[in-house]
This record gives C-alpha cells, sequence and structure tokens, in this order.
C-alpha cells in the first residue's frame, strides 16, 4: 500500500503497521487493560445518527472556528502526543508543518522529541503546550516559563495521568525509553530494517522539554518509571488553581471526564477543558469521551470552552461532536498513524481527507457553517438521556 491509496484512517493504519516495528505501533495502536474505553470512544458514535436538511443553499462552507482565543481554519487540531520521532524520523516537526499548512493549532507534549521552541520559530500557527504536574513544583514553574518565553498561545495540563495506565502490550513487548525489549520484540525491529537505519542516520533521540529534568543516559527512567517517580499523584484543585494564576492565559485542563470537574475547572479560572479519556490508555472502563460530551456541554458550555477528543476516525465522527457542543476536537491517533505511514506528506494527506470530509458532510448535512450545528441534527438510537432532550 503506498500513501496515495490511503483514504481513510484505517489505511494509514494499515501502512503504519507495515513500517513500523511492532514495539514502536504497538505503543501508538494500544491502550490499557482490556482495551474496553479505547474501542468504546469509536463504538460511541455508532449509537447517534445524522440528520441532515436539504435545499439550504450550501455552495460555500466555512469551516473556521475560534477555541482557546486561537482563530482555526477547520474544526479538528493535532493533539499533543508524545515520542514522535520514534514513528519517523522528522517527528514533530513534520506534524506541525502540516498543521500550518491547514490552518490548525499544533500541540507539542512535554514527552516531546522536538522542542517547543524550535516549532515556534518554524511554524506561524497556533501552538499548545501540554505537560504534567510534577513532584518538583519549581519544576512545574520553570516549564511555564519556558513555555511563556517560546510564546506558546495554549497551556494544557493533563490531569488524567497521576500514574501510568496498565498498557500490556507494552509489557510484552518491552517497550520503554530507553529499549529494553524482549526476544519478540528485538525480532520485529529486525524485520523492519529501514526504521532502524532511519532511527540510527539521523539526529540523536532526545526529549528537549525534559533532557535538564530527566536522565536520559544509559540508566534513563522508562516512561513508566517517569509517571512513578516525577509525576505528583498528590496533586489538588488547589495546586491547579494557583498553576491557572501563574500562566495568566489561555489555560485548559485535558482529561476531564464528568461535570463536576469540569465546573470546577470553570471555577478555577480555567478558560478551557479538554473532554478525554487518554485515549483509552489510563483507566480502562471508564466512560468513552462522546458519552459524556453532552452532560459536561450542558453544565459548562456557556462558560467555558468544551473541546472534545477521543475516537475520532471521520469527519462525521467530528459533526456529531460539534453537533453537541464541542467547540473544536483533536484528533491523535490518526495523524500518528499518517506520521508513520509517510511523514509530513502522510500527516498532510490525513488533515486534507479530513478537511474534505468535513466540507463535503457539512453540505450533505445543509449546513455551511460550524455555528448552524445543533443537536438538532442528532437522534440517539439507544434510551434518550435527558440531557439530551
Amino acid at each position: 500500500m503506498r500513501l496515495k491509496h490511503c483514504h481513510n484512517f484505517h489505511d494509514f493504519r494499515k501502512l503504519a503497521e507495515r513500517r513500523l516495528p511492532g514495539p514502536i505501533f504497538n505503543y501508538i495502536d494500544g491502550g490499557a487493560d482490556d482495551e474496553v474505553t479505547y474501542r468504546r470512544n469509536t463504538e460511541a458514535f455508532e449509537t447517534c445518527d445524522l440528520i441532515p436538511s436539504v435545499l439550504t443553499g450550501v455552495k460555500d462552507v466555512d469551516l473556521s472556528v475560534t477555541v482557546m482565543g486561537q482563530k482555526l481554519d477547520m474544526p479538528v487540531y493535532c493533539s499533543p502526543t508524545a515520542l514522535q520521532r520514534l514513528f519517523h524520523h522528522n517527528g514533530e516537526r513534520a506534524v506541525a508543518a502540516a498543521a500550518e499548512k491547514y490552518g490548525t493549532m499544533f500541540g507539542v507534549s512535554s514527552l516531546g522529541t522536538v522542542s517547543m521552541e524550535e516549532i515556534a520559530q518554524q511554524i506561524n500557527t497556533p501552538q499548545a503546550y501540554q505537560f504534567y504536574f510534577h513532584k518538583d513544583r519549581g519544576l512545574n514553574k520553570v516549564m511555564m516559563e519556558r513555555a511563556k518565553n517560546a510564546g506558546i498561545e495554549v497551556m494544557m495540563l493533563t490531569v488524567d495521568s497521576i500514574t501510568g495506565g496498565n498498557r500490556e502490550r507494552d509489557l510484552r513487548t518491552g517497550f520503554s525509553i530507553p529499549f529494553r525489549l524482549t526476544l519478540g520484540g528485538l525480532i520485529q525491529f529486525a524485520i523492519k530494517p529501514m526504521w532502524g537505519i532511519n532511527y540510527v542516520t539521523h539526529e540523536k533521540f532526545r526529549l528537549p522539554q525534559l533532557e535538564e529534568h530527566v536522565d536520559m543516559s544509559g540508566g534513563a527512567s522508562s516512561i513508566g518509571d517517569y509517571f512513578t517517580n516525577m509525576l505528583d499523584p498528590s496533586m489538588t484543585w488547589s495546586d491547579v488553581e494557583e498553576m491557572v494564576k501563574l500562566w495568566d492565559g489561555q489555560f485548559c485542563l485535558k482529561g476531564i471526564m464528568s461535570a463536576d470537574d469540569a465546573r470546577k475547572a470553570v471555577d478555577i479560572g480555567c478558560t478551557g477543558i479538554i473532554i478525554s479519556n487518554h485515549g483509552g490508555r489510563q483507566l480502562d472502563g471508564s466512560r468513552s469521551s462522546f458519552d459524556q460530551l453532552a452532560e459536561i456541554v450542558d453544565a459548562v458550555g456557556d462558560k467555558i470552552d468544551v473541546i472534545f477528543d477521543g475516537g475520532v476516525q471521520r469527519g462525521t465522527h467530528v459533526l456529531k461532536a460539534l453537533s453537541l457542543g464541542a467547540k473544536a476536537v483533536g484528533i491523535g491517533r490518526m495523524y500518528l498513524y499518517a506520521l508513520a505511514a509517510a511523514g509530513q506528506s502522510g500527516v498532510e494527506r490525513a488533515l486534507e481527507l479530513m478537511h474534505a470530509e468535513l466540507e463535503r458532510d457539512m453540505k450533505l448535512m445543509g449546513c455551511t457553517s460550524i455555528e448552524q450545528l445543533s443537536r438538532k441534527n442528532l437522534r440517539f438510537r439507544n434510551v434518550y438521556p435527558t440531557h439530551i432532550l
């Protein structure tokens, strides 16, 4: 399969699987425990049907939105994800450049492999910085100051990962940073030699957001150890409130799944929340993001920007989330598979397809702007929750 034959999420996934060693592919592809929540994130969309209108005059469609103070040309942005140069040697550079081409926001992770400063210098599109709350409170302050100095527009604090999820696929292959592979994992690398050639012939793998604070030499911690040893499980709402005041700008919490927590985010001064269960990679058995969206929008949607993230594979998934009240939608695995498949051209292809789907589906829905989408466009197949009626 070649890039030109990739027409959807599943095509990119297949091509990524062909090109990546098994342990790395499964790091992207896997979830926690039995992966129930991971599967449910996408399956939840199938309980909801779209109701189109006709004869509305849809020659021109405006896909732009404003979220977290940022004007985006499409209501989909590239969520921050870790370790991107493991998937393609250009990593975040490729994703950021593709996001700029399509006029949307790019998120860089504190576990990113290209520095936020380099991305900020190379792209002219809104950039969000995702980080974790560390036991070292001084480190938290230093990282926020660095992001401010780099010109980051949006701060995203992940709040659902105070400890690492039980990702059994990684345990079976021995995936970690640095690599501690099982025999089966080593064999998977051996049968994908091009990945290894690219890995060793390009710049050394780094975590530039953390390298001054985490020893990445021979005895470096694995990602699991980083979550266990450096992140602070005692984090509370008052801790986050201090960070919101310190940042004094667009600040959102990533990993909100309850209406009560959404209200607390409003109370402490956050300007946005991201409804997310971390792609099913943390607490297995938790609700899907889509199942919780309407309840949270009803609770705080007029007070804070509600952003949706989880299981999105199609333009119609995006339209369903927007119709329920989300201001924008984040994608992760979709662009990571595309990145692994073909670098920047792969991510551009993924965003091109998403843009085309959104424009076509908006016309078929009878809508010319995102503001026209509403719950009138939806019907749920199962028992109707009272907050949707």
